[in-house]
C-alpha cells in the first residue's frame, strides 16, 4: 500500500512560482501512475496532470499546459509538481494520488484510490 505525503504549498502573487512534492512510501511507487489533482471549496476535484511510471510520458489540464511541469524521482520515491506564471484562479488545494490500476493514466478523479491530506496554494492578485 502507497502512502503519500504534500508539501511546499503556500501563499505567493500571480506571477510566482511554487514547486509541489509528494512523497510516497511503499514498494509500488516505481512502478506506479502518479496524478496531481486540486480542488477549492464547493467543486469537484479537478486534474491537473498525471506522470507513468517511467516519466516517459505526462499529461496535463489544459488551464495548466505550459505553465506547469510534473516530473518524479523514482530512486527518492518523490513526485513534483513545478508550477510557473501561477494565476489566482489556482489558489486551491492540491493533493497527488495513485490510481486504482497503477497503470492506468486516467484524468478523473474516481480512477484513483490513494491521495495524501493535500497543500494548499493561495496565489494573491
Amino acid at each position: 500500500q502507497v502512502q503519500l505525503v504534500e508539501s511546499g504549498g503556500g501563499l505567493v502573487q500571480a506571477g510566482g512560482s511554487l514547486r509541489l512534492s509528494c512523497a510516497a512510501s511503499g514498494r509500488t511507487f516505481s512502478m506506479s501512475t502518479m496524478g496531481w489533482f486540486r480542488q477549492t471549496p464547493g467543486k469537484e476535484r479537478e486534474f491537473v496532470a498525471a506522470i507513468n511510471w517511467s516519466g516517459s510520458n505526462t499529461a496535463y489540464a489544459d488551464s495548466v499546459k505550459g505553465r506547469f511541469t510534473i516530473s518524479r524521482d523514482n530512486a527518492e520515491n518523490t513526485m513534483y509538481l513545478q508550477m510557473n506564471s501561477l494565476k489566482p484562479e489556482d489558489t486551491a488545494v492540491y493533493y497527488c494520488a495513485v490510481p486504482k490500476d497503477r497503470l492506468s493514466f486516467a484524468r478523473y478523479a474516481n480512477a484513483y484510490d490513494t491521495w495524501g491530506q493535500g497543500t494548499q496554494v493561495t496565489v494573491s492578485s
